[in-house]
């Protein structure tokens, strides 16, 4: 019989030779408390008492003596030629008591109030509740995990596991792997128009991370922020937690109203859009929008985080070039994301800070968790370097641009009179607006029922909106999933 290895940790035992108390008595109270609070699991081997009393630099006969009243109690159970062993005995409600009762305790309660920033973080709805356990159409901004070039990524993983880089496994830099970030500079040079160096891109852990790092760096509290009204929730999230003002600014058919928000607040210190792509309106910033946003933040000393989400899914005509390669004032913040482009498992996003805000950004994110992963990082450096990167880019375009036409098509044959989808050339996701007076968070509701996953319009919006509507993506789904969901939400909405 194979041995039951021995797996409790000795931080749990303190024992104080000074004490009036007897050492066999603070061991066995040691014991017990570990045992109750779940500390030590059920069926766990002890050390026998020899290796106990060596490691407690205590006698052998303490340690016999806490054991002794322990397995009489029922705490412990020794089997012969095995040895002892947390009893699989003991009753659930005594399990986890003390635990319990210190959660319930007034004065420890007090204790535990969170700080006023921290009920802010608490108190923050960061997405509409969808089901997790798995996907269904049409749950919104997800690309098909399905279709990423997994034999690809496994060759060039194992490749770097067989041949390993000497600081494979040592820290990295806090702006992230180099190669990483020139394979970045020079992509997003040519792909998106945006004019860096590969000193100021800094890898993070996706945009919600890029996003919270601003606010860290360029805001104080009560420091007001213009955010797109509907708009992403990260966004609005992040700020939040900074204890920013927020100030909801309405999107029209060119992006965010500048006019509208100079208005509002005249004195903000950061603005947050999705220029490309609105979320979740999927508008697209005009050239003269975006001169008119950039002129205003010269002469305010304004700062923009520019999210470009998912540019690289533009379906009709040449992909419009960021904001940022248009700012001459370094005023623009720019972030991206992989988990859009291959997974969001993947957990790799990038910032774009203007050279003077570079080493500021650094020490943010070396601050924040050091540095993000470095062997996804190497692996992905690897995926550029070989062309990769660029095939699954044209290659999904071309799919999701199928699916697209194939939600559109299901939408008129199944939804017509229920829904009217808002057109739009670029993204992974669609609008569909209500008709016949429907509340959108009742939709949405009553289509989870039905097994569609969506998210209502109003979820995403600070001020009350005028028209009703789902956020609807497309791209995780084949085209038959795409036609049952229609189905499926079809009905839920005739039942509303």
């Amino acid at each position: 019989m194979a041995k039951v290895p021995t797996q409790i940790s000795l931080t749990a035992i303190a024992l104080d030779a000074s004490s009036a108390v007897p050492l066999y008595r603070q061991l066995y109270d040691s014991i017990r408390a570990a045992i109750l609070s779940g500390q030590l699991a059920s069926g766990l081997k002890i050390p026998s008492s020899r290796e106990m009393a060596r490691d407690l630099s205590v006698s052998r006969n303490t340690v016999a003596g806490a054991f002794d009243q322990l397995i009489a109690e029922g705490y412990l159970e020794a089997q012969t030629g095995a040895g002892t062993f947390v009893s699989k005995k003991i009753p659930d409600e005594l399990l986890y008591a003390s635990n319990k009762t210190n959660s319930q305790s007034p004065k420890n309660a007090a204790k535990r109030e969170l700080s006023k920033r921290g009920k802010t973080i608490a108190a923050t709805s960061v997405s509409f509740p969808l089901d997790k356990q798995r996907l269904r159409p049409f749950a919104p901004c997800l690309p098909s995990v399905e279709d990423f070039p997994l034999q690809i990524w496994a060759k060039l993983a194992g490749h770097r596991l067989r041949y390993p880089a000497r600081n494979l496994l040592n820290y990295g830099e806090a702006a992230g792997y180099r190669p990483l970030r020139e394979e970045i500079a020079a992509y997003l040079g040519a792909a998106r128009g945006v004019r860096c160096a590969p000193e100021q891109v800094i890898v993070v852990t996706g945009t919600q991370q890029a996003v919270d790092l601003t606010a860290r760096i360029l805001l104080d509290a009560d420091d007001t922020v213009w955010v797109e009204d509907p708009g992403y929730l990260g966004s609005r999230g992040a700020m939040n937690a900074a204890q920013a003002r927020i100030v909801p600014v309405p999107i029209d058919a060119e992006g965010i109203e500048v006019e509208t928000g100079v208005k509002l607040a005249p004195d903000a210190r950061l603005i947050c859009v999705t220029p490309s792509h609105q979320y979740p309106l999927g508008v697209t910033m005009s050239l003269k929008r975006r001169l008119e946003l950039l002129r205003w933040a010269s002469r305010a000393g304004a700062w923009i985080l520019e999210d470009d989400y998912d540019s690289e899914y533009r379906y009709e005509g040449r992909p419009l070039a960021a904001l940022q390669g248009l700012d001459n004032d370094n005023r623009v913040i720019y972030t991206g994301t992989f988990s859009k482009v291959l997974s969001p498992a993947l957990r790799i996003g990038y910032l774009v800070a203007p050279p003077d805000l570079v080493d500021a950004f650094t020490a943010g994110k070396a601050l924040l968790d050091r540095h993000s992963p470095i062997f996804e990082q190497m692996i992905l450096a690897d995926f550029f370097a070989a062309g990769h990167f660029a095939r699954h880019i044209r290659r999904m375009r071309n799919l999701y641009a199928e699916r697209r036409d194939a939600f559109i098509s299901a939408a008129k044959s199944e939804l017509n009179g229920l829904l009217e989808i808002a057109p739009s050339a670029a993204g992974l996701h669609l609008i569909g607006w209500l008709n016949n007076n429907l509340n959108d968070t009742t939709a949405a509701r009553a289509a989870a029922e039905n097994g569609v996953d969506c998210e209502p319009l109003s979820a995403l919006s600070i001020r009350k909106t005028n028209r009703q509507g789902l956020v609807l993506g497309y791209a995780s789904f084949d085209e038959k999933h795409i036609k049952e969901g229609a189905e499926r939400l079809a009905t839920a909405l005739q039942n509303c």
